[in-house]
């Protein structure tokens, strides 16, 4: 099993700047890709950013230019750096991590985004 657990999360204005940060623990050797999805109310879940072995990176078309995503695998560890935030990127945030032999894919328990004045 993995865990994975997020912070980093919480209220800010729009414009403003939020790091998540996401740790991975367990079964984690077999990790190809570890990411960040979200879900808001009414809304169904998206991806965000997704980092893979090799440094393959990739953005949804509704955060790239403003969200970075960086870590290591290896180290079982990515941050998601959000700047210029606006109110439609206000959701819950999750961390995921992807693993081959077996394949599955792990989540995280979300952590909060709040954007607003």
């Amino acid at each position: 099993q993995v865990q994975l657990v997020e912070s980093g999360g919480g209220l800010v204005q729009p414009g403003g700047s939020l790091t998540l940060s996401c740790a991975a623990s367990g079964e984690t050797r077999n990790s190809i890709s570890m990411g960040w999805y979200r879900l808001a109310p009414g809304k169904v879940r998206e991806l965000v950013a997704t980092l893979a072995v090799g440094g393959n990176i990739r953005y949804s078309d509704a955060v790239k230019g403003r969200f970075t995503i960086a870590g290591d695998i290896a180290k079982n560890f990515i941050t998601l750096q959000m700047n210029n935030l606006e109110s439609e990127d206000s959701a819950d945030y999750f961390c995921t991590l992807q693993t081959v032999r077996p394949f599955a894919t792990y989540w995280g328990q979300g952590t909060q985004v709040t954007v607003s004045l």
